[in-house]
């Protein structure tokens, strides 16, 4: 192959997936049923297999939040949401605003979202990087991931959109606590999202 036609297929432009399109595909059933993806900027994501210790933070995490939240916000656990006509990630867990009926004829969007939550493993390079560009792009005000390895919490908040950043970032190690900041009443301790040591 010549360098000329080498050079023209790496710069091929590609095509970006829209959020419709992506539904449709859903409905006409493209993807096996226990296929695991989502779609971000444009792209179909395959999500890695979930672990045992990523399902125990999951269940956990759900029924943390349920317990210390009550009816002030919806739990909504490894559903889909409309980041953005090219997004339409599935995390682990978000809390929305209430009331839930708000969410029986569309998807939730952007400012519907207080907070989001990624159990991560294998994911976890994914998960801080272009996971979390897009989320601060549009603002999503806070988004933790379960670093399952690590056995900690990083914590992100205060987005700023333009930088595809957040300004706040803290990490929370075992024998810690923390709460979203859109309820600091509602705390949860790590050492309860984490498979418990033997």
């Amino acid at each position: 192959m010549s360098d000329m036609a080498a050079n023209s297929v790496e710069t091929a432009p590609s095509r970006p997936i829209t959020a419709d399109e992506y539904q449709r595909m859903g409905r006409f059933r493209i993807f096996g049923p226990d296929e695991r993806v989502e779609l971000l900027n444009g792209r179909i994501v395959q999500i890695p297999p979930i672990g045992q210790p990523h399902v125990y933070g999951v269940i956990s995490l759900d029924e943390l939040l349920h317990q210390t939240l009550g009816d002030r916000a919806v739990i909504m656990a490894q559903g889909a949401f409309r980041l953005d006509p090219f997004s339409e990630p599935q995390p682990d867990i978000a809390v929305l605003c209430a009331p839930r009926g708000r969410y029986a004829t569309r998807l939730p969007a952007p400012e519907d979202v207080l907070l989001v939550i990624e159990a991560a493993d294998s994911s976890l390079g994914y998960d801080r990087g272009e996971k979390l560009r897009a989320y601060a792009r549009r603002a999503i005000p806070e988004y933790w991931i379960v670093d399952i390895r690590h056995e900690r919490i990083l914590a992100f908040a205060e987005p700023d959109p333009e930088g595809e950043r957040y300004s706040s970032e803290i990490v929370v190690e075992r024998g810690g606590r923390i709460a979203p900041r859109a309820f600091p009443d509602a705390v949860i301790a790590i050492d309860d999202v984490l498979v418990p040591r033997a």
